[in-house]
C-alpha cells in the first residue's frame, strides 16, 4: 500500500474529520461509478465514526447503481433544490470526491462554496484546483476509490472496513477502469483489492449487477447504435457513435441505459479511439462527448483542445454547445488533426 498524504496533512484530515459534526460529501455532475461509490464509501465510514453524513450530487446517476449500499439515501440536488439546500448550508465540513475543481459541482457549486466550512478533496483526476483546505490528489491511481483504500490504510482503517463500505470501494474501481481492463497495471491495486476481497464482498455480484443487469431498452438501444449509428472511420482507427433526444424517446431510454456504450467500438479491430455525442436530455443545444481509447492515445488533450474538457489518458470527457450535426463536424476536424497520432505515424 502507499501513503497518499504526509503525516501533517494526515493529522489535519483526522482533526477536521474529528471537529465536525454534520458532514456532507459531494460528488460531481453526471455522477459515475467512481463518484457514486467514493462518496457512499465514505459515508458509511464517517456514519461508523458518529457523524451525521449525506451524500450530494448535482443530478441523478445511472439507475444501475442503485443497488448499492446507501444509494438510495444520495440527495440529488437537481428538481430537489428546496430539500437539499438546507442540508449543504448547514454542514459544517465537505468532503469533495472524485472531481478537482469546484465547477464541476455545477448546480451545488455556488451553495457549496459560499458555506465557509473547510474543505476536503479526495481525487485522482489532473489538475486539482487549490480550493479546499486539506487535498488528497493522485492522478496516477485508477479511481478515487483506489485513493480511499490507501487513505484507509494510512488511517488503519482498510482492515476494519465494513462490507458495505468494501463493496462501494470495489465497485468504484471496477467501473473507473472497465472492469479492470484498463488504467489498471499497477500491482498496488490488486493489493488493493485483496484488502477488499477480504472484508467479505462478492466481487462477482458487484460485477453483474454493474454490466449484467440491462434493460429491454437498453439491448434494443445498443443494437440500433451499433447497426445504425456506428460510423467508422477506418483510415483513422477511430469510431463515432451519435445519440439524440428523438431516438431516446424511441428506444424508452432511461438513466444510465447508455453507460459503458463508447466502449464497445474499441472491440473492433484496429480500433484506437471510440466517440460517442449524445444530446443533453434537459438543456437544449448541448451536446455531451465521451471519449475513450487505447495504448497511448490521449484522449485527455483532444477532449481539452475540441471539446472544453478533459480527463485521463484513455478516458475522458467534454461538451459542445450546438446541434448535432455541427458536433459531428468538430468531431471531424478533431480527428483530422490527431490523425498522425491514430496512425501510429508519431
Amino acid at each position: 500500500m502507499e501513503k497518499v498524504i504526509d503525516d501533517g496533512g494526515l493529522g489535519r484530515f483526522r482533526a477536521l474529520i474529528a471537529a465536525a459534526q454534520r458532514i456532507v460529501v459531494c460528488g460531481h455532475v453526471n455522477p459515475d461509478g467512481d463518484a457514486v461509490g467514493s462518496a457512499l464509501a465514505l459515508q458509511h465510514w464517517l456514519q461508523r465514526q458518529g457523524k451525521e453524513c449525506t451524500v450530494v450530487l448535482p443530478n441523478t446517476f445511472p439507475d444501475f447503481l442503485l443497488w448499492m449500499p446507501g444509494a438510495k439515501d444520495v440527495k440529488a440536488y437537481r428538481r430537489h433544490e428546496a430539500e437539499v439546500a438546507p442540508i449543504i448550508e448547514q454542514a459544517d465540513l465537505f468532503v469533495i470526491a472524485d472531481l478537482n475543481s469546484p465547477s464541476r459541482l455545477m448546480d451545488i457549486e455556488t451553495l457549496v462554496m459560499a458555506n465557509p466550512a473547510p474543505k476536503v478533496m479526495i481525487d485522482h483526476h489532473m489538475s486539482p484546483a487549490d480550493f479546499c483546505d486539506v487535498t488528497i490528489s493522485h492522478p496516477e491511481m485508477c479511481a478515487t476509490a483506489e485513493v480511499l483504500c490507501h487513505l484507509f490504510w494510512q488511517l488503519g482503517e482498510l482492515q476494519q472496513l465494513a462490507e458495505a463500505e468494501a463493496v462501494c470501494l470495489y465497485a468504484g474501481m471496477m467501473c473507473d477502469t472497465g472492469a479492470f481492463t484498463y488504467a489498471s497495471t499497477r500491482a498496488v491495486i490488486y493489493e488493493c483489492v485483496s484488502h477488499l476481497l477480504a472484508r467479505g464482498i462478492d466481487k462477482d455480484r458487484i460485477y453483474r449487477n454493474v454490466y449484467y443487469t440491462a434493460s429491454l431498452a437498453r439491448l434494443r438501444l445498443q443494437g440500433y447504435m451499433l447497426y445504425v449509428n456506428l460510423r467508422m472511420r477506418k483510415n483513422l482507427h477511430a469510431a463515432v457513435m451519435t445519440l439524440t433526444n428523438a431516438e431516446r424517446r424511441r428506444f424508452g431510454v432511461k438513466n444510465g441505459d447508455t453507460e459503458g456504450l463508447v466502449n464497445m467500438p474499441l472491440q473492433i479491430s484496429g480500433t484506437r479511439l471510440s466517440i460517442f455525442l449524445t444530446e443533453d436530455t434537459e438543456l437544449e443545444g448541448l451536446v455531451k462527448v465521451s471519449l475513450r481509447s487505447v495504448d497511448d492515445f490521449p484522449c485527455n488533450k483532444m477532449a481539452e483542445e475540441f471539446f472544453g474538457g478533459g480527463g485521463h489518458l484513455n478516458a475522458s470527457g467534454g461538451k459542445l454547445y450546438c446541434s448535432m450535426d455541427e458536433a459531428l463536424k468538430v468531431v471531424d476536424r478533431a480527428l483530422q488533426k490527431y490523425a498522425p497520432l491514430l496512425k501510429g505515424q508519431v
